[in-house]
């Protein structure tokens, strides 16, 4: 968008009203510029520039100027009026007119009387396109008559009498000036016994023996002819009541004798005005004066006071003692009752002046000169007001409008004159006269019919250089009829300019609120209107400002020391600074101790005098910066004995370049006790908003007395200073004087910008708020923009107080909007704010997916595979996709149950996952559905899938029963979970000898069906263990364990964990009575027991049964792990088969082992169901247990064999 000037239009700041009421003058008033290029071919009609004032008092010594100036193209010519007819000033010798002027010149200071040209003088200017006039001008000669010759008798009174001396001046023009002197021509003194009155008389209250003189003169001074007057002197004497009967005595009879009464105290009575009560009335705008001179002893008081109101305070004032009072700028409003007061001891007199404020006219809205292009409309208006109304009347010319040929273009409707559709012929000057009885005004106005093409006055190729982050104003005077439109460009390309970054002003005027580097180039003015273009080029250069970096610092210093100030000023490589140093804002000292060099002022031996502020001021051509220290000198102070401690708090804290948004703070260190000083913290109070709280600021070096403090708007601040050294943190100065910095815009916005919606027809916006200190003023508030960003829809705003949350209702369902938070308060806005996309709420989603595939991988896992949905249709977020499987009917078991719903989530936009941890040779069904932030779209149809058979889990339960010498029966339960159907068993078991050791591993093949079996040709009295597996087509599955042992031959002997079996006799030995198997059985028992007590203490240390050492030694390489045919996840088995037999190898009394169910389950998985997945949606992880080493583990107890086991060990 291209930034344009359009008449009678502006968009203004209102931090720019000053600057843009002084351009806005500059265009006002509608006038042709008087520019020599444009006036050499512009024609103008006369306007009055020049004149006498209507009253005009002259000289009577001095020749008479009237002046007369007028312009206009062509330039006009003069002629004069006098008392109403022609003054033709050709048949007048005395009188002539200057020339290229008006401005008559009336000499009579060779020959002529001044009273011979009174008169009223009226000047007309004319031209081809009009006639202008002035004001009626009467002229009249200064006059200043003598006093009448008169004898003044002295006069004699009474000590404490009133009096009042007259002067009554003679009547001159102007009214003359009175006073009273002696003959020494000294002013007389005046008090509120004695004083002046506005009349020129002397009053006195009560007389004095010392008024007692002869020389009382009153005099009169007439300015316009500097000349006094002077009036005869007046005696007066003051005489006691005893001197003034002495003096009658012999002159009169006894009863004319004065009594000594008449000098008693007595109540005011009012020597001016008289009665109660008088009339004054005032024009508008003069001073009104009212005065109440009171006679009484003792000397009374005057006091003032409005009746019907208050007296105007700034307006208002008192002279001579209170006895006058004036007020200033009167208007219609002081009109009423005003009373004055004189009081003494022995009573009160009042007075009311009713006060009438008349008004000569005065303007409302003065007409202004119209520039019209031919076919145009316009008015002149003129408006005035008075006391009593005005009344208007149009001239045309010089010519009362009544008389004028009719004007088809023109219509006066009172105060205002209508113009439509004009022509060239429609140029005249119109004059409006608003009288009443106390004045007039008369006001020139042409109506000027131009058809020019526009004009650019400003110089092409103007260069201005700013100072960055000042403003910039580029000029573009014009002028065109019609007026023109002004636009702007910047650069060789004509990049336009935009309204939100430039400010135009209705003269053309292109100002950059705060310039850049980025600024600097070349700036294009066009002007346009109907019958033309015109355009001028200016270039703009931004200059770095000029900056003190190392400002003079603070100095306490003993005399006959040297001090050094430093000033390192950074400035435009393009400018040339000055750099001067000023004493207590004046010159250096003439003095060769003063020596300055670039950077530095040193002063040499200091003394007393030289103690003071010294200030650095840098100027450029653009700029100027200045900073300043104090210099303290003290005296020389002996050198105590050492003491170290911390630093005295810091004293004399002073804030200096006190600006909107910085302070300079200043201190002078206290004593740092022998430990220098090696930092000063600096803390800040804002005592408005956080009283009591101080807050770190800032932290110097301890050679630094100053620091420029970066303030917040907006902010009272208070300010203290630590002192630190190597023994700690002094305690803190007292605080500074206190600094309210000034409101202003918010520099900063809300940041964490959010939209989302909570529901599917909203936009809930939000945003962290600002804090006090961000706020930088009152009224915080927030303007909160949105539109669609894939629309065209203008910003949509709304201003909110200081909250952190907006709602938009009403919108649709996720649409990707544009959202704008921007700060505000009570004196602007923050700077644009940043862009920040949200979306509004989120619904469910209205599509399934679609092409749900399975692909069986193996028994325990499955791929599965769907169609993305459209974008559109899910309507959030997209969060995933999300399976539902469940266990449809077993194959093995045709039996229908409830399965509870496994659930799978895929993140993302994934269209394929695997679903582990199937249970083998089973049903299953799933269905997919999308996943946003509001939840779940709908179910694709289910999918069903049978998982092939696997590998059955162990048998559930295995017992040992019926033992004999070479026999063992096995009873068992089939696995919890045959995962398929059982082919066959396998039992594989092996011996154990005395040591632990174990046997040769021997197999046998047991058909399905079989839940028992006689396991026959055993060895007596050896303990066995064994290993039992089930098979189906997949593979042989995981093993139950368990031991036994055969019967002794020894009769009726049976291991106490054997159960009912009974003892065969044959080959049996009686030996019990043998001595030899007496003393090994005691050597057994003794051997057992030792080491059951060696066992009891590894199995509180934690440690392992030797037999698990051993066994691991001799691993079954018959017997591994079984995996899937894939290779991809091993076997899960359940933890319980690495627990170790209770009660040492012994089985419980029931013969048999209760095998918990395995289970298949799913950990870590998916999202809520314990689930983790690869990128690609493959299953991270296996299922994984502990395989129990088979067969070399053997028993794991950590309890000792009981003494009969030991004992058949050894058969």
């Amino acid at each position: 968008m291209q930034l344009k000037i359009m008449p009678k239009k502006k968009h203004l700041s209102a931090g720019r009203v000053p600057l843009i009421l002084f351009l806005c003058q500059m265009v006002s008033a509608l006038e042709v510029p008087l520019d020599p290029k444009l006036l050499e071919d512009l024609v103008q009609p006369p306007t009055i520039t020049q004149q006498s004032p209507k009253d005009y008092i002259i000289d009577p010594r001095e020749n008479i100027v009237v002046q007369c100036e007028a312009k206009g193209k062509p330039p006009p010519s003069f002629s004069w009026t006098r008392n109403g007819t022609h003054f033709d000033i050709d048949k007048d010798p005395l009188v002539t007119m200057k020339p290229g002027s008006g401005t008559l010149i009336i000499n009579i200071m060779s020959e002529g009387k001044a009273e011979t040209y009174e008169g009223v003088y009226q000047c007309t200017a004319r031209n081809e396109r009009g006639a202008a006039i002035s004001n009626n001008i009467v002229i009249r000669p200064s006059r200043s008559p003598l006093w009448t010759k008169e004898k003044l008798e002295p006069m004699i009174l009474q000590n404490g009498q009133p009096l009042v001396l007259p002067c009554r001046p003679p009547i001159g023009l102007p009214p003359a000036i009175i006073f009273w002197m002696d003959n020494s021509f000294q002013r007389l003194p005046q008090s509120e016994r004695v004083s002046q009155g506005l009349n020129g008389d002397l009053y006195f209250s009560n007389v004095l023996p010392e008024d007692t003189r002869e020389d009382y003169i009153c005099y009169a001074r007439f300015n316009h002819t500097q000349t006094i007057q002077q009036k005869q002197p007046i005696s007066v004497k003051v005489i006691s009541v005893d001197e003034l009967n002495d003096t009658l005595a012999a002159n009169l009879s006894d009863t004319e004798f004065y009594s000594a009464k008449s000098s008693r105290e007595r109540p005011p009575m009012f020597l001016t005005p008289e009665g109660n009560a008088s009339h004054k009335e005032e024009l508008r705008g003069n001073v009104l004066s009212l005065e109440c001179i009171a006679e009484g002893l003792p000397t009374p008081i005057i006091y003032w006071i409005k009746e019907d109101g208050t007296l105007p305070i700034n307006r208002t004032f008192y002279r001579n003692f209170k006895k006058t009072l004036q007020i200033t700028e009167v208007s219609e409003a002081d009109s009423g009752n005003y009373q004055c007061i004189a009081k003494n001891p022995l009573g009160a007199i009042h007075h009311t002046i009713s006060v009438t404020v008349k008004a000569a006219p005065y303007w409302i809205v003065a007409p202004q000169n119209l520039v019209l292009s031919p076919g145009e409309d316009g008015s002149l208006i003129c408006r005035a007001n008075g006391n009593p109304k005005p009344r208007i009347s149009w001239l045309t010319n010089g010519v009362p409008v009544e008389i004028t040929p009719d004007d088809p273009s023109r219509k006066i409707d009172g105060d205002t004159i209508i113009f439509s559709n004009v022509q060239e012929r429609s140029s005249a000057v119109y004059q409006c006269n608003a009288s009443n009885e106390y004045g007039y005004l008369l006001a020139n106005a042409f109506v000027n019919v131009l058809a020019e093409p526009p004009r650019i006055l400003t110089s092409a190729n103007t260069l201005y250089q700013v100072i960055a982050n000042r403003p910039a104003l580029l000029d573009c005077a014009f002028f065109g009829s019609p007026l023109p439109t002004i636009e702007w460009f910047k650069g060789a390309k004509g990049r336009a300019l935009h309204e939100d970054i430039y400010v135009l002003h209705d003269n053309g005027t292109l100002e950059i609120p705060v310039a850049q580097k980025d600024s600097t180039g070349t700036y294009t003015c066009v002007a346009r209107n109907k019958l033309g273009m015109a355009k001028n080029e200016v270039h703009l250069e931004i200059k770095d400002p000029t900056r003190i970096i190392k400002q003079p610092e603070y100095a306490t210093v003993q005399r006959g020391s040297t001090v050094s100030f430093e000033c390192k000023v950074k400035h435009d490589h393009t400018l040339i600074p000055t750099v001067m140093w000023l004493k207590d804002n004046g010159e250096l000292p003439n003095d060769e101790r003063f020596t300055v060099d670039k950077d530095h002022l040193v002063v040499a031996d200091v003394d007393d005098g030289d103690g003071g502020t010294y200030t650095c001021v840098a100027n450029t051509t653009l700029d100027k910066v200045s900073a300043s220290a104090v210099l303290s000198v003290v005296a020389p102070t002996p050198t105590p004995a050492p003491h170290y401690d911390v630093p005295k708090p810091p004293i004399d804290l002073e804030l200096t370049n006190q600006l909107d948004k910085s302070v300079q703070l200043s201190w002078t260190p206290g004593d740092d006790n022998n430990s220098p000083i090696t930092k000063f913290i600096i803390e800040y109070e804002d005592t408005m908003h956080e009283a009591g709280l101080w807050h770190r600021q800032a932290e110097v070096s301890g050679t630094q007395t100053t620091a420029q403090l970066n303030l917040s708007p907006y902010v009272n601040y208070a300010f203290r200073v630590t002192a630190v050294n190597n023994y700690g943190p002094s305690l803190p100065s007292k605080a500074s004087a206190q600094y309210f910095t000034k409101a202003a815009e918010p520099d900063k916005n809300p940041t964490a910008v959010e939209g989302l919606g909570s529901e599917p027809d909203n936009l809930v916006i939000t945003w962290k708020p600002l804090n006090g200190f961000e706020s930088n003023g009152p009224g915080l508030q927030y303007k909160v923009s949105w539109r669609q960003k894939d629309g065209d829809d203008e910003w949509t705003s709304v201003l909110v107080a200081n909250v952190s949350k907006y709602i938009v209702s009403g919108t649709p369902t996720f649409v990707p909007y544009l959202i704008k938070v921007q700060a505000l308060n009570d004196v602007g806005f923050a700077p644009e704010p940043d862009e920040v996309m949200g979306h509004s709420g989120e619904d469910l989603p209205m599509v399934a997916p679609g092409n749900v595939d399975v692909n069986v991988v193996n028994s325990t896992l499955a791929e599965v595979h769907w169609d993305p949905v459209p974008l559109k249709s899910i309507r959030g977020h997209l969060q995933g996709y999300r399976i539902y499987y469940w266990k449809a009917q077993s194959s093995s078991s045709r039996d229908k149950r409830h399965i509870e719903k496994k659930i799978l989530t895929f993140q993302g936009s994934k269209t394929h996952g695997m679903l582990p941890g199937l249970e083998p040779f089973s049903h299953y069904a799933l269905n997919v559905r999308v996943v946003n932030g509001k939840g779940e779209g709908p179910a694709s149809p289910d999918r069903v899938f049978h998982t092939p058979e696997g590998v059955p889990s162990a048998p559930s339960s295995l017992k040992i029963t019926n033992p004999s010498l070479d026999s063992l029966t096995l009873e068992w339960d089939p696995p919890s979970h045959p995962n398929g159907i059982l082919t066959e068993y396998t039992l594989k078991y092996q011996p154990i000898n005395s040591t632990h050791e174990l046997g040769p591993v021997l197999d046998l093949k047991i058909p399905a069906n079989k839940t028992r079996w006689i396991l026959k040709n055993l060895n007596f009295s050896t303990r066995y263990k064994f290993y039992f597996y089930a098979h189906t087509s997949a593979g042989a599955g995981s093993h139950i364990t368990e031991e036994a042992i055969t019967t002794m031959d020894a009769a009726g002997i049976l291991p106490p964990d054997v159960g009912a079996g009974k003892a065969m006799a044959s080959r049996q030995v009686d030996i019990a009575t043998q001595g030899w198997f007496i003393g090994l059985m005691c050597a057994v028992a003794l051997l057992i027991l030792i080491l059951l007590i060696v066992c009891f203490i590894r199995r509180n240390k934690g440690g392992k049964y030797p037999v698990k050492e051993k066994e691991d030694a001799h691993a079954d390489p018959e017997i591994q792990p079984m995996k899937e045919d894939d290779g991809t996840f091993g076997e899960y088995s359940d933890a319980e088969d690495h627990k170790p037999l209770k009660k040492g190898s012994r089985t419980p009394s029931d013969r048999t082992v209760k095998k918990e169910d395995s289970d298949d389950s799913l950990v870590d998985y998916g999202e809520g169901v314990n689930g983790q997945f690869n990128e690609d949606g493959s299953f991270i992880g296996q299922y994984s247990g502990k395989k129990e080493k088979e067969p070399a583990e053997g028993n794991e107890s950590s309890e000792a064999p009981s003494p009969v086991n030991a004992m058949n060990s050894f058969v």
